[in-house]
């Protein structure tokens, strides 16, 4: 027993030690992964420092060999990482520009565009995606680079600017950059020949449909016999590429010049990604899916260990799990085919026997050249279930305490759906049991009956990440599946609760906690179809829509005053700026429990209501978090706004941060408010919103919602757009955040 509170113990002082450093202690919760990864990079100097990326703007790098990950922010979408060769606390990696780490990834300064050109930062209505604004700006997007192995000031990098490729060359660590050959297409990598002159270095330049090698200055380039969509080179005993493309997977021995096709066991198979060895290329390792062998359809990772003669199904599964992959919770939840094969593969320089797969949920790990593969994004907690390493690529829009159960938590996850923790949020598990299968994709929120145990709702869609445009931008949104679920056991089973409520995509829930216990009151938010109201604990529902003007409106949030004043938040559906017209957001009221609704006058210029909360003891004053509209730079009139007259007049009273999604209020203090949103930033006020000051710690590029702690007055939960969510203090001491260069400083 003492032996295992020690394993227990030390687990969660790893956890703690990867965020110590980080103002307020803030750490990411949940059951890892989740979500897209990509890029996995070992450093050459230590097989046990790994970095991987997501497309939701996360970057992770492990020192332990994947046992644990530290989350680092730099406010965009990782393109590529790469090592110095000399230096092994040197790492590069582009994302809204170059950025270079001298201190093995703590922190990261800006290499191009040169800080000093940089004039601002763009960013759109959407996600609020993030442009480096500089002048000058010769190189554009680097979308490949390399490091001489002899020399760190000398970066090789392949860039594009105005639809032109281009080679640059800096022989001062990056400051100064000089073009030197034209390119035939957007290059992906750069490999250099160590074996070449300092002076004169040869070069390997991929494309997708070319391979290029400069030598002596001068440009040689070879048709590829695909499109490429993955190519991989290593050099000893001679040179040598993989590649993967629609048409199947290609090796050459001799530079690009010519090309083999590569046969894999079986028929039909379908190559993504390819990845070899840089010092041991006669390995490699080749994603497949759809091949078909002794009457089973496959998918997996494939091994040569010859160059590329033959291939072995390393990792090889159907519908049901291979004895040799050791997954964690999805494979468990959701089956084989839910993380599909590997997006990327990544293989350590110094040991062809160390691969790192990255898919749609996961990443998993082969120390012993694919014999087995192992999940590293989770791992089972002793005596619970399943927590996070680190790995999160998660949006989540709620964390809900069970009033009955001081810790059982719940976490409302987009593609994973309904989380639950039943340890105080050590360790979770699904929670979605009888919710129909084409409803499990996404719970936006949950609530709990306060007097009677065990009893909740659900709102649960099929379709996820609204209300980001892109998901109504080319589909009908009446064209949604999803609804009401009734659990009576704490979550832990459902019911489908929806008669009245067509298909729809429900994002909020709300109870009226004074109506009759038995016969509650619910509201609900049905995206692209309004307001329903349920008088009979969520088993029917009518739509109450009287007042809406807009059509198929875009119900995202509700909110209920101390008085029993109903609001509801209609989403914009408009993108390019403009106001006053159908495309505008809009909020309602209404006095007569949802019978009526009457409009509420914005604030000036406002559009894009986002979020509303009712301060509890004063029902006419409201705060609404406003997402700016497409106009100028940065975007504007987002923020936070204040009314004490029940929306007649405004006031705003945050603008540093024009992306707001959301704002709270502590149910403990209603002086102490709340708010993040997608500028990388979380806020709190304890003046009942007339001045606000960012929470030290939390970097998430998009932020979603804070949620008060109800166990400490000085913790939150921050749910996030692709972060998982972020539990710390917010009495941090301010400090260094991933990104030193202060003209990109977050919250700045």
């Amino acid at each position: 027993m003492f032996q295992a509170q020690l394993r227990v113990l030390s687990i969660f002082a790893l956890a703690a030690s990867l965020w110590a450093g980080r103002p307020g202690d803030f750490r990411v919760i949940g059951p890892g992964g989740g979500g897209a990864m990509f890029n996995p990079t070992v450093s050459p100097h230590d097989k046990n420092t790994v970095l991987v990326s997501c497309d939701m703007t996360g970057a992770y790098i492990t020192h332990d060999g994947g046992q644990s990950w530290r989350m680092f922010n730099l406010r965009g979408t990782v393109r590529f990482f790469a090592f110095d060769p000399i230096d092994p606390k040197t790492i590069y990696a582009e994302v809204t520009g170059l950025w270079r780490s001298t201190d093995g990834g703590e922190t990261w300064r800006l290499v191009y565009p040169s800080p000093p050109a940089v004039r601002g930062v763009r960013m759109d209505s959407d996600h609020a995606d993030e442009t480096i604004v500089a002048d000058p700006d010769p190189l554009g997007i680097i979308t490949a680079l390399a490091i001489d192995p002899a020399d760190s000031r000398t970066l090789y990098a392949a860039a594009t600017r105005n639809k032109q490729a281009a080679l640059f060359v800096s022989r001062d660590f990056g400051k100064t950059w000089q073009r030197e050959q034209t390119l035939p297409e957007n290059a992906h990598h750069i490999w250099i020949d160590s074996g070449s002159p300092r002076q004169s270095r040869t070069l390997y330049i991929a494309g997708a449909n070319s391979i290029a090698v400069w030598r002596s200055g001068k440009l040689q380039h070879f048709s590829t016999p695909a499109s490429f969509t993955s190519v991989s080179m290593g050099f000893r005993p001679e040179p040598l590429l993989y590649a993967s493309s629609a048409e199947g997977a290609f090796v050459s021995h001799n530079a690009g010049k010519s090309w083999q096709k590569c046969s894999l066991p079986g028929t039909g198979a379908r190559v993504l990604a390819v990845a070899t060895s840089a010092l041991y290329p006669r390995t490699a390792y080749l994603s497949y899916n759809h091949l078909d062998l002794n009457g089973h359809t496959w998918m997996g990772v494939a091994k040569t260990s010859d160059a590329g003669q033959t291939w072995e199904l390393a990792w090889k599964e159907n519908e049901q799990p291979a004895a040799n992959i050791h997954d964690a919770w999805i494979t468990q939840r959701f089956g084989t085919g839910w993380g599909e094969n590997p997006l990327m593969l990544g293989v350590a320089e110094q040991d062809p026997n160390l691969c790192y797969g990255t898919d749609y949920g996961r990443t998993m790990q082969t120390a012993d050249g694919g014999k087995t593969w192992n999940a590293v994004y989770s791992r089972k907690a002793p005596g619970g279930e399943w927590t996070s390493t680190g790995l999160d690529v998660t949006t989540n829009y709620g964390v809900h305490f069970d009033p009955f159960h001081q810790k059982r938590q719940f976490i409302d996850y987009t593609d994973i759906g309904l989380f639950r923790s039943e340890d105080g949020g050590r360790s979770w598990v699904s929670s979605t049991h009888g919710v129909p299968r084409e409803w499990v994709n996404t719970t936006y929120w949950a609530t709990f009956d306060p007097k009677t145990p065990g009893l909740m709702w659900s709102v649960n869609s099929g379709t996820h990440d609204l209300p980001r445009p892109k998901m109504w931008r080319h589909n009908s949104v009446l064209s949604y599946r999803g609804g009401v679920c009734r659990s009576e056991d704490g979550g832990k089973t459902w019911v489908k609760s929806n008669s009245g409520m067509p298909e729809t995509a429900p994002t909020d829930i709300l109870l009226d906690p004074t109506s009759r216990v038995g016969a509650r009151v619910l509201y609900v938010a049905a995206f692209g179809r309004g307001v329903y109201k349920s008088t009979d604990d969520g088993k029917t529902w009518a739509l109450k829509n009287n007042g809406i003007t807009q059509k198929e409106p875009f119900a995202w949030r509700l909110a209920r005053a101390s008085n029993g004043t109903l609001y509801v938040v209609i989403a914009r559906r408009s993108e390019d700026g403009s106001i006053g017209n159908p495309g505008d957001g809009a909020v309602y009221t209404s006095r007569d429990n949802a019978e009526s609704w009457h409009p509420v006058t914005l604030p000036a210029g406002v559009n894009g209501p986002n979020g509303l909360a009712i301060d509890p003891k004063s029902a006419d004053r409201l705060y609404l978090a406003a997402w700016a509209r497409a106009k100028g730079l940065h975007g504007e009139d987002g923020g936070i706004y204040l009314s004490n007259d029940g929306g007649k007049t405004w006031k705003r009273v945050l603008d540093r941060d024009q992306h707001v999604y959301d704002v709270t209020i502590d149910p403990r203090d209603s002086k102490h408010l709340y708010a993040s949103g997608f500028e990388s930033s979380a806020w709190q006020s304890k003046d009942r919103g007339e001045h606000w000051t960012r929470i030290p710690g939390f970097n998430f590029k998009w932020g979603h919602r804070v949620i008060p702690d109800p166990a400490s007055r000085d913790k939150v939960y921050i749910t996030t757009f692709g972060g998982s969510v972020w539990h710390g203090s917010v009495n941090g001491k301010p400090g260094p955040l991933d990104i030193l260069t202060p003209a990109l400083d977050p919250g700045r």
